[in-house]
């Protein structure tokens, strides 16, 4: 026998001694508890082997699982991650948007077209306001005397006449019909006194007012025009009465338009027997 050969049995002799000694453990690595761990299978396992070359094994298979257990995780979290990624793409990304500035008092939410083009308001004026401007000019017009837009003309048959020199629109005031503002107790005193002479004409007008009855005597002989417009049942003016301070005034206003050249007539409204009688042009 060999040196070799010597030597192969001394170490299978120690490889028995340790197993006797220790059956669970060969060469100081732990097998699992079964009937493989006996002596002669740790002789088939261990012999002519050395114990770095089964180390090595152990450590190559214990570093082949670890690799192959974290490209487990890789493959894990790749698909984690993708997961992740569609979620985030299904939900809608919230951006904290900075606060709205506010412009002259107002958000932005709350801008109108009329914020950037202006209003256009019309420039026409209500009834009211026309109503009273027309009062205020009565009013001056009154105060003043005035009378425009007329002038004296003689009429055949008629004698004298007002005719316009300019046009009256519908609604326009014409003259005042100006006179002595008296009672009816002293008008019906006038009239005895009138009747003594026949070429008086008849230039009183009654009319009531806040329910008493007043009259304007226009008898005496002025430079007012108001006293000289004739009577016509069809006429192109009307009266009405107009208030200054309590004080009421008669005027006369255009019943339709007037046009220049015309004649300005009225309807005296007296329908009586007696003043028909006594001025027949009443009846037309």
């Amino acid at each position: 026998m060999g040196l070799a050969g010597l030597q192969e049995n001394v170490f299978i002799g120690q490889s028995k001694i340790y197993s006797y000694k220790s059956p669970n453990k060969c060469s100081g690595m732990r097998f699992p508890l079964q009937e493989e761990n006996s002596v002669t299978h740790h002789e088939v396992k261990c012999q002519g082997k050395p114990l770095t070359g089964i180390y090595r094994k152990r450590e190559e298979k214990r570093n082949a699982g670890n690799a192959v257990r974290s490209a487990m995780k890789s493959e894990e979290q790749k698909i984690k991650d993708a997961t992740v990624a569609k979620q985030a793409l299904k939900k809608p990304i919230k951006v904290k948007q900075a606060p709205r500035k506010k412009a002259q008092g107002k958000t932005q939410q709350n801008l109108k077209l009329t914020d950037f083009y202006p209003v256009r308001r019309s420039s026409r004026k209500s009834k009211a306001e026309l109503q009273s401007e027309e009062g205020k000019r009565i009013d001056e017009l009154i105060e003043s005397g005035k009378e425009e837009g007329m002038k004296i003309n003689l009429i055949d048959g008629k004698g004298r006449s007002v005719i316009a020199t300019k046009q009256f629109s519908q609604g326009d005031f014409v003259v005042e019909y100006r006179g002595d503002l008296i009672e009816i107790t002293d008008a019906k005193k006038r009239e005895v006194l009138y009747a003594q002479d026949p070429s008086t004409g008849c230039y009183m007008y009654y009319f009531q007012y806040l329910s008493k009855t007043y009259c304007v005597d226009a008898t005496r002989e002025t430079n007012r025009l108001g006293r000289l417009i004739n009577h016509s049942k069809c006429g192109n003016c009307q009266t009405t009465l107009h208030d200054i301070d309590g004080v009421p005034h008669l005027i006369l206003i255009a019943s339709r338009d007037i046009a220049a050249g015309e004649e300005f007539l009225y309807d005296y409204g007296d329908r009586s027997k007696a003043s028909i009688e006594a001025h027949p042009w009443l009846k037309h």
